[in-house]
């Protein structure tokens, strides 16, 4: 298994978008959420969700279908 970056989101929308992920099966996880909210600039330091490299594909599809 290896991780790769689906994409850079708000923090908000990242844990979102492992929600809507994870609820049709995908493993996804928000790495840096926890690194906004510490350094006070959540606005501006974006998340990165991460998926299994072969779950990749199917998880682009489902963010824009």
């Amino acid at each position: 298994m290896s991780l790769v970056e689906l994409g850079r989101y708000g923090r908000n929308e990242a844990h979102i978008i492992v929600g809507r992920l994870e609820s049709e099966g995908i493993s996804a996880i928000a790495f840096d959420g926890g690194m906004s909210i510490m350094e006070g600039s959540w606005l501006l330091i974006p998340v990165r969700v991460m998926v299994d490299e072969d779950d990749l594909d199917e998880a682009r599809g489902i963010l824009a279908g």
